[in-house]
């Protein structure tokens, strides 16, 4: 897949064009976008706290069935309550953002900040820990939310010639 063809079916998985030029760094079994790596300066100068964006309508809508649930809350509470499980999420949250900011074009003010999804500390959004997980890199929350909601096991595209597929559902 091109990236003007990842851009396209970026698009239709999000319903919106994107705001940056993204790269593709996880990609479904079906050979889709699953997580695209965001600049962190976007096309219009707007900083950006989000390195890993999850584009995927099946994990996004079984993610949001978790955070609807009080997922966040937990996480949370797992954080407070398992001091290694802390240490590893603060290790992220670091991660993150040196990661991110290692693309900031010199001189660039202001500059985005925090680590994962923006945030400092603790767990802001399921989606942006699962993202990172995703995109290769270590995170507990990340990977807990996986544990939950992997397979992404679609049996058709979600995306097909860069429009939304009718013939996807997204499934429990």
């Amino acid at each position: 897949m091109t990236e003007t063809d990842d851009r396209r079916v970026i698009e239709a998985q999000i319903g919106r064009p994107p705001r940056a030029d993204s790269t593709t760094v996880s990609r479904c079994h079906l050979g889709l976008p699953v997580v695209a790596r965001v600049p962190p300066i976007l096309d219009d100068g707007t900083p950006f706290p989000t390195l890993y964006w999850l584009t995927c309508p099946l994990a996004v809508t079984r993610i949001g069935r978790l955070e609807g649930a009080g997922g966040v809350r937990r996480m949370e509470q797992k954080a407070t309550a398992d001091p290694q499980f802390s240490r590893r999420l603060e290790e992220a949250h670091r991660s993150y953002a040196a990661n991110r900011d290692a693309l900031v074009p010199a001189g660039v003010s202001p500059a985005p900040s925090g680590g994962v999804g923006g945030s400092t500390v603790g767990v802001k959004c399921l989606h942006a820990h699962y993202a990172h997980t995703r995109s290769g890199e270590a995170n507990p929350v990340g990977e807990l939310v996986a544990s939950f909601i992997e397979p992404l096991d679609c049996p058709v595209p979600c995306v097909v010639d860069g429009e939304a597929n009718p013939a996807w559902v997204s499934n429990p």
